[in-house]
């Protein structure tokens, strides 16, 4: 099993959990946690991690039903509180480091078709830490011998405190069922609120990419090549997740519906030996 990796540049410090999904164990600023963080000698669960890759989807496959190219593919259902499989298989699985120094990593992940995913493909993930900032790029190729749906993104989990705004910009947003999945798209300009009191859990299209946090410590900005967002947080959750992602919840199925077009949900096929890249930078500066 891979040890924990530490980054660290200037006052900005990154462990990183190879062995449980690839994640970021957290991310600080000084001693301000900027993610939701654990030591990663202490962290044992990825569902506790500061942020995990989303490969080869994000968010949920309703019911735990891919149908594609008119095939049904029944997947696992990994989370017993879910009835739909989610967030794809890379959070789920150990990664290998390839690379690694004081302020970069590279890991990958090979995975073969099995109930989770019926597509083989491998996955990369390169962490950088630049004076204030973090970037992360995410891969993956398609290594079946069909085309195949993929999808990429982020689930990181920022500290929420008391006086936390979340600001970013774009065209739409994905209304939820009771059961999790989107039922039809709004128009929606983002977000510009104090998150005490947003009670939210939707995908946002048309975002330009880039979202602010604020509070009375911090000022994090994180910017992304993807062009949906999906944001979560309660009353009842000292985070907001922000997840920059490459499709819509539930998009494959929703395509294979004909509720919209393969460009208006995001969703991306890649033939045999095809890739596709995504980014996300976090950078991160005190108030003062």
């Amino acid at each position: 099993m891979n040890s924990s990796l530490l980054l660290a540049s200037d006052d900005l410090r990154c462990e990183i959990a190879p062995a449980l999904g690839g994640s970021v164990a957290g991310l600080w600023l000084g001693q301000v946690p900027v993610l939701r963080s654990t030591a990663a000698a202490a962290l044992t669960s990825v569902r506790n991690a500061g942020s995990y890759p989303l490969v080869p989807f994000s968010n949920r496959v309703g019911h735990g039903s891919l149908r594609w190219a008119g095939t049904d593919h029944p997947l696992v259902v990994a989370e017993s509180f879910e009835p739909h499989a989610i967030h794809g298989v890379g959070w789920l699985r150990p990664w290998i480091v390839l690379e690694a120094s004081a302020q970069f990593a590279l890991l990958s992940f090979e995975h073969q078709a099995d109930e989770s995913w019926p597509f083989a493909f491998d996955a990369s993930q390169a962490f950088r830490l630049q004076g204030a900032e973090l970037e992360l790029t995410l891969s993956i190729t398609n290594q079946s011998a069909v085309a195949a749906p993929v999808g990429l993104g982020w689930h990181p989990y920022f500290v929420k405190r008391a006086d936390t705004h979340v600001r970013f910009a774009a065209s739409g947003r994905w209304e939820m069922g009771d059961d999790k999945l989107p039922t039809r798209r709004a128009l929606s300009a983002g977000l510009d609120r104090d998150c005490e009191g947003l009670d939210v859990d939707h995908c946002f299209d048309g975002w330009n990419g880039v979202l602010h946090l604020t509070d009375n410590q911090l000022h994090t900005t994180v910017t992304s090549s993807l062009r949906y967002v999906v944001v979560y947080t309660n009353a009842t959750r000292n985070y907001v997740a922000i997840e920059p992602v490459s499709h819509v919840n539930n998009a494959i199925n929703l395509l294979e519906q004909g509720r919209a077009s393969a460009s208006e949900l995001g969703v991306c096929v890649l033939q045999p030996g095809e890739s596709m890249s995504a980014q996300m930078s976090i950078h991160v500066e005190r108030i003062q």
